[in-house]
């Protein structure tokens, strides 16, 4: 009777866990997904940040201003490009880490954790990289820099800067789903065979 009872116990233990099992497996997939989700935006919407004004140059104060046209895009400067290839990295990195884990399931050894582990690592680190360069270019655009004369350009492409600031910060959320997903990888590693 006491072996039927323990084996119960056991039974129910078992069941428990493959409940919190599934549950982790939920929350992992949920914040994957939604990684995935925001790198893409973020790409999109900075990939797609143009803006065209026409702007007066005065090269001789008698004579009358000269208009040119200006245009801002994310390709004319390099931190943005490396900004728009990180979160694209991470959006097809996501999406392949996402494949991996439906097709092994339940049958995760530990050195798949450990290498999904590390690519969530290295996105993580790409991302908040690239958040921290794209963040520097925009303030620089928002600010501009008295020391070596650079004007403030936020001023004149204002739809342009509430795009790229809207991407570097979803950038910056994804990278913040990534860390996460790391501690969950982490957390892991000491119930696997």
């Amino acid at each position: 009777m006491e072996h039927e009872r323990k084996n119960n116990l056991n039974g129910m233990e078992m069941e428990k866990g493959n409940k919190e099992s599934g549950s982790r497996k939920g929350l992992e997939l949920t914040m994957r997904v939604l990684a995935l989700v925001l790198s893409l935006t973020a790409a999109t919407v900075l990939g797609v940040a143009k803006q065209t004004k026409v702007v007066s140059i005065t090269l001789i104060p008698t004579l009358p201003p000269l208009d040119v046209s200006a245009t801002a895009k994310a390709s004319y400067l390099s931190a943005f490009v490396f900004n728009i290839s990180a979160n694209a990295i991470a959006c097809g990195y996501t999406a392949i880490s996402i494949a991996i884990l439906m097709v092994s399931k339940g049958r995760r050894s530990k050195g798949l954790i450990m290498a999904v582990l590390i690519g969530d690592l290295v996105m993580m680190a790409l991302l908040f990289s690239s958040t921290g360069a794209a963040g520097a270019i925009g303030l620089m655009g928002v600010q501009g820099n008295k020391h070596v004369m650079w004007k403030k350009v936020c001023n004149v492409f204002g739809k342009f800067c509430h795009q790229t600031a809207a991407s570097v910060a979803i950038t910056l959320l994804a990278a913040i789903m990534f860390m996460v997903l790391v501690v969950l990888d982490a957390m892991k590693l000491p119930q696997c065979k």
